[in-house]
């Protein structure tokens, strides 16, 4: 059994794949074998050093997009079985705090993760409690059963976004989020999406998916676009899906009277953006943040199960747990959307 483990931001090459050894499963522990595994931004934040969702302590397997195959099952365990396929949700909550008995478990002060402070799904095999694993269609691929975790965060953002049937909605960056925000929109029963997005192949994919319309925010007038499109200025709701400075900016100009602007994606801990406080009194715009998945994955998995969402197009590119670096390389670039790892 082998696992390419990230050994730190500091090293080169900072992955490293080694032999991984599994003692006696735990009377509520599941043992998976590992089918996929995508690649998220925060893979590529801890890469760089900076601060993942839970701490991060190298040496340490990552990877918490992942989906498999149940191997073996403890004693006690009842949800699933041996053969069962099974998409992992990574968090884990402590129950006992404060933010968790307030409803609030995406803020539990002791939130920890697979694939992030814990050994994940960048490995052959991994070591999961029952709790975390939920039952995907046997004909569902496991590149598409991967994507149940970062779907199920979208849930929740679309939950804080509320969208209503009729509305416009603007969803700013074409990578994998942005394309599965346009997806849920339109489930919501929006009346025009669009995508701004400056690549041609995220644009063309965006379109296949089911933006009514795209939008180059580097060569074209946004507001000027929005107005010819919408038929009057702005949009009721904009999802910001890049985590760039620009990319709230342009939110805010885009929203339109009593407009959501859902800030969706992780950004650098220090950025920060000048708030046009006279648009958000003048506009009574609602502004609102959305971190991971709290409650949220099951549905995500009923999506998947669904077939409502197209996943395949967004999974650009594949590799093995022996080209990690490379693989990480490949997610911060502009020609992919989702990096997929088959360990």
């Amino acid at each position: 059994m082998k696992g390419s483990f990230f050994v730190g931001a500091d090293k080169d090459p900072k992955f490293e794949v080694r032999d991984m050894t599994f003692g006696p499963l735990g009377p509520k522990d599941v043992l998976v074998r590992n089918r996929a595994c995508g690649i998220c931004g925060t893979d590529v934040h801890i890469y760089h050093g900076e601060e993942g969702s839970a701490k991060v302590t190298p040496p340490v397997v990552l990877g918490h997009e992942f989906a498999g195959v149940v191997e073996k099952v403890g004693e006690e365990v009842t949800a699933v079985k041996p053969g069962d396929h099974v998409a992992l949700d990574p968090n884990m909550y402590c129950d006992q705090c404060m933010p968790c008995r307030m409803g609030k478990k995406q803020e539990c002060e002791h939130l920890f993760a697979l694939g992030v402070n814990v050994n994940g799904g960048f490995a052959e095999y991994s070591v999961c409690p029952e709790t975390q694993c939920f039952k995907v269609r046997e004909d569902i691929s496991f590149d598409e059963a991967a994507m149940a975790e970062p779907l199920a965060c979208v849930v929740h953002g679309i939950d804080q976004a509320g969208i209503r049937s009729g509305d416009t909605v603007l969803v700013i960056g074409g990578g994998t989020i942005g394309l599965m925000m346009v997806q849920m929109a339109r489930i919501c029963g929006a009346s025009t999406v669009i995508l701004s997005e400056p690549v041609a192949m995220r644009q063309k994919i965006g379109m296949e998916v089911g933006a009514d319309a795209v939008i180059d925010p580097i060569h074209e007038d946004v507001p000027g676009r929005l107005k010819e499109i919408c038929g009057r200025d702005g949009v009721d709701v904009v999802i910001e899906c890049v985590g760039k400075p620009f990319a709230v900016e342009q939110a805010f100009s885009a929203a339109g009277f009593g407009a959501t602007i859902l800030l969706f994606s992780v950004p650098a801990v220090d950025a920060a953006v000048p708030l046009p406080l006279f648009d958000v009194y003048k506009k009574e715009l609602r502004i609102v943040g959305s971190m991971i998945n709290p409650n949220t994955h099951q549905r995500a998995v009923n999506l998947i199960n669904s077939g409502r969402l197209e996943l395949k197009k967004l999974i650009t590119h594949t590799y093995d747990l022996e080209h990690m670096d490379e693989a990480i390389h490949m997610q911060m670039s502009a020609e992919s959307i989702k990096v997929v790892v088959h360990p």
